[in-house]
């Protein structure tokens, strides 16, 4: 049986998106020298990789690239980054996903990242589901949907062709 994908979101949607959550992260570090972009792999990265190009033409302050390395089935397993914590110590970090689902992942980042002392820390996802088992929020999103527990939402990045289904 062949699974129906709804389209949520076309890439021209998601560069809009984009585009609104880079603005928001800009203003919420209006006052910041550097600003640590921390994408949770595969798509949070990502996902991160396109805030931080539209950031580079509007914000004055220096991103700094972050991949978070996290096994999403078992996170309580080792977090690897590919920046030292004294790397990102007593700075503004977002912590970045393509889709909040449940919270596991990200609240198990967001601790990985407590470990030092941070100046300020947010997060931000493309799309935000209605289902968390943690208290965990994004601090700027995309887009929040409300949807079944047996749907799933799947975000492809593809160079000029991204989009957002639900499964």
């Amino acid at each position: 049986m062949k699974v129906k994908l709804e389209k949520i979101l076309d890439h021209k949607a998601i560069g809009h998106k984009t585009k609104r959550i880079a603005y928001q992260i800009y203003e919420s570090n209006v006052n910041e020298k550097e600003v640590v972009l921390a994408g949770i792999a595969d798509n949070g990265y990502k996902f991160a990789l396109r805030l931080e190009a539209v950031l580079q033409e509007i914000a004055p302050f220096n991103t700094t690239l972050c991949k978070v390395e996290l096994n999403k089935k078992s996170p309580l397993g080792t977090i690897n980054t590919s920046l030292n914590p004294e790397e990102y110590s007593g700075k503004s970090i977002v912590l970045i996903d393509d889709v909040l689902n449940s919270g596991t992942t990200l609240v198990y980042a967001v601790q990985h990242f407590l470990q030092v002392p941070l100046k300020r820390f947010k997060t931000a996802v493309l799309i935000n589901r209605n289902h968390k088992k943690y208290p965990v929020k994004a601090d700027f999103k995309g887009v929040s949907l409300s949807t079944s527990l047996n749907e799933s939402v799947k975000v492809i990045f593809r160079k000029g062709n991204d989009m957002a289904v639900l499964e």
